[in-house]
């Protein structure tokens, strides 16, 4: 039963942890959980000494903070330094101890733990702004740059943030709500999946459950009130199917206490991911209910697999084994869903050794010195904090933090090669992922894909088990467009790096043709000019900034021919349509091929043909052959002041003055209500809404995606805007 004793000891010290708010109960606490010694008790009184007159928001000395992160610490790692470091891991930051002086008094190892936590520059709670500031993004894209690059050196950094982390989310009720709510999302869309890449479930759960509380209060509150009216029916339930188990392992092979039986209920933020991504309600979750038996070796936990379908009948499409193909946090497991006569019940089978790195993942082979405890593979890592991402000039700090979002996934899928290599992707992943994945040349070249030897197209949704074969090709294949159809942090990145890439050789092309079409002359004499008056490292800017491109006009005027006409050369401004035009030629219409279809914010360039203007997507394969046979161009644009046009598909809850509530909610998001339609089975019964709305340019859609979810669940959420059925009228 110490495995059992142990979960049930962790969910009392983090209670007991919340709950401390003095100096003497938080040593108290510590020193039962990690046993003192000297330098242990000169890191606290250190730790008390340094920050003496500094306190929380809450009022308690400041002190107390730390003790308790070193508390959660040492019960998850049990390791010394980690523990002291966590003591001191605001000291340097926050008073005026010094490096050398830590380093003295504690050593090398805790001073590069401490210099590591340091360099994470903090989003402190006194200067957070709003979630959806460019600027706050950028502070959270740099804060997690810096946390990785600090556990490239010891990744004890990230055990220690983590639980600094915990801390700080189980104290969050003395800040203000828009505080609680930016310091949650970080922790959802940062820390948890760290935690979970680290392999450490039992902080992942209490991470995610304590964000979604703060983010999601309604839905939060509806899943609590769920499980706490149904606890006793679930526990009675799970209670009698753990007795026919024991009964059943007693008299198939098993003696007793070779085997535990754990039983639990879903998490909270789990149960919401699974009802958003299935479209259901708390109570078609079918692995709502669960147990976990924990065995001594792996071929037990074969027949214990055996025993339970040979008496249970399994929900087969839900049978994972874990065990045989290991996810790369080290976490092995054989889930299997089953059917009882009063309730469905997920059963996770796994060893006694395997628990200890399902819930405490890279913490584990600290925590438990003695056994055969793998270490979970780190090799994200490595991928993360690559030169390639973090040092590339080419890189912004929130494309890196879009990067690292995609990467550290929570919830992910296992395929395979033909050859039968495993690869974690998330769920959701593609095809083109999985190309990106074996490496970034395969994803450029990719043709065409096989999945379990059908040809399908690459950007097919790939399932748990699938096998993969992709096709290249020696042509490289940019796809520009697709980078939000690809779901990973590498696909995402190749792609934008690739697309970077040609985006200069295309915009070098397109000045020099727009220049050749301004003063009618060819692509040689342009070069020469622009040689002469040294724009060739900056050419490319007037691609798209129209001011500086009649300045590098202004400035060749003096080689073109001599004119009587002074405003020959002038550039002006033509609207068409959706589009912008700046020319010094009379522009009559816009027109496009059949070749490619810009959407409204796609990158397009425009060909001049008999007076018109022929638009191409930027990336358009027809339109590069045309760039290479230098045709006439114009500079154009979007217009920013069209509104964009989304139809939006979602259900409202089922009372009195829904409708209205969100139909006011789009008043005050300055969002015009164009069209709405009610589709229903039953005429008194109204299933969802279909709408269409428009807001302008300068909204962005994800705000307003993101607002509506709090009055609604969307089904789909789709723009309308069409440059190419708008200007032909096309329906």
């Amino acid at each position: 039963m110490k495995l059992v004793d142990e979960e049930l000891l962790l969910e009392r010290l983090i209670e007991q942890v919340k709950n401390c708010k003095n100096l003497e109960e938080a040593k108290e606490l510590l020193y039962s959980v990690f046993k003192p010694d000297s330098m242990l008790e000169k890191a606290v009184n250190c730790c008390i000494t340094y920050h003496e007159g500094q306190t929380r928001k809450s009022g308690e000395p400041y002190a107390v903070h730390p003790i308790l992160v070193a508390t959660l610490v040492a019960f998850l790692s049990g390791n010394k330094s980690c523990i002291i470091a966590a003591l001191l891991h605001d000291v340097i930051e926050d008073t005026y101890c010094t490096e050398e002086e830590l380093g003295k008094k504690f050593g090398s190892e805790v001073l590069k733990l401490v210099l590591g936590l340091t360099k994470i520059i903090e989003i402190r709670e006194d200067n957070l702004i709003s979630s959806k500031s460019k600027q706050n993004l950028t502070k959270s894209a740099l804060t997690f740059r810096n946390m990785l690059l600090a556990s490239i050196e010891d990744v004890g950094v990230l055990v220690v943030k983590l639980c600094d982390r915990l801390h700080n989310m189980l104290t969050l009720d003395v800040l203000r709500s828009e505080k609680q709510k930016r310091i949650s999302e970080e922790t959802l869309v940062v820390y948890a999946p760290i935690a979970h890449r680290l392999g450490i479930s039992s902080i992942k759960n209490h991470l995610e459950d304590l964000s979604f509380k703060y983010l999601m209060p309604d839905e939060y509150n509806q899943i609590s009130r769920y499980i706490n009216s149904n606890n006793q029916h679930m526990q009675l339930g799970l209670n009698e199917f753990i007795s026919k188990i024991e009964l059943l392992f007693l008299n198939n092979g098993f003696r007793q206490g070779s085997f535990e039986i754990q039983k639990r209920i879903k998490h909270s933020y789990s149960i919401y991911l699974k009802m958003q991504r299935k479209g259901i309600g708390i109570e078609e979750v079918l692995d709502l209910l669960g147990v976990r038996i924990l065995v001594e070796k792996v071929s037990d936990c074969y027949l214990a697999l055996g025993i339970l379908h040979t008496h249970f009948n399994p929900l087969i499409s839900r049978f994972k084994d874990y065990i045989a193909l290991p996810k790369q946090n080290g976490y092995q497991t054989i889930h299997t869903t089953l059917f009882d006569t009063k309730n469905i019940i997920e059963a996770q089978i796994r060893t006694f050794d395997m628990h200890k790195i399902a819930e405490y993942g890279i913490a584990a082979h600290w925590r438990y010195k003695e056994g055969n405890v793998a270490v979970p593979k780190l090799d994200w890592i490595n991928d993360l904090s690559s030169n390639e991402v973090l040092n590339s000039q080419d890189y912004s700090a929130i494309e890196l933090y879009e990067y690292a979002k995609d990467s550290l996934y929570v919830e992910d899928i296992a395929v395979y090669s033909p050859k039968g290599e495993i690869f974690t992707l998330p769920r959701g992943a593609t095809a083109l992922d999985f190309a990106y994945e074996i490496h970034t040349k395969i994803g450029l070249h990719a043709k065409s894909a096989y999945v379990n030897r059908i040809k399908v197209p690459l950007l097919t949704e790939l399932k748990n088990g699938d096998i993969v074969h992709i096709i290249t090709s020696d042509e490289k294949f940019y796809r520009c467009s697709w980078i939000d159809s690809v779901k990973t942090g590498k696909a995402k990145a190749s792609i934008r790096e690739f697309c970077k890439q040609k985006s200069r050789e295309i915009n070098l092309i397109n000045v020099i043709n727009i220049l050749c079409f301004i003063f009618g002359t060819s692509k040689n004499q342009i070069e020469n000019w622009i040689e002469k008056e040294n724009l060739k490292r900056r050419i490319r800017q007037a691609s798209n900034d129209k001011v500086y491109l009649q300045d590098i006009v202004n400035g060749l005027k003096k080689y073109a021919k001599k004119s009587y006409w002074f405003d020959k050369y002038e550039i002006k401004e033509q609207k068409i349509g959706n589009f912008i035009l700046y020319s010094n030629h009379k522009i009559s219409n816009i027109e496009f091929d059949y070749c490619c279809h810009p959407k409204y914010g796609d990158s397009i360039m425009a060909f001049v043909h008999s007076g018109n203007a022929m638009v191409h997507h930027k990336f358009c394969e027809r339109a590069d052959k045309m760039l290479e046979e230098n045709k006439d161009m114009v500079f154009i644009k979007w217009d920013a002041k069209i509104p964009k046009s989304y139809k939006l598909l979602f259900s409202l809850e089922n009372k009195k003055g829904a409708l209205a509530e969100f139909l006011a909610l789009l008043a005050k998001m300055q969002v015009n209500l164009l069209k709405i339609n009610l589709f229903n089975e039953k005429n008194s019964i109204v299933d969802y809404f279909e709408i269409i709305i428009e807001f302008l340019d300068n909204i962005d859609p994800e705000l307003i995606k993101d607002r509506l979810k709090t009055h609604c669940k969307i089904l789909d959420f789709v723009s309308l805007n069409d440059a190419y059925k708008e200007s032909w009228g096309i329906k």
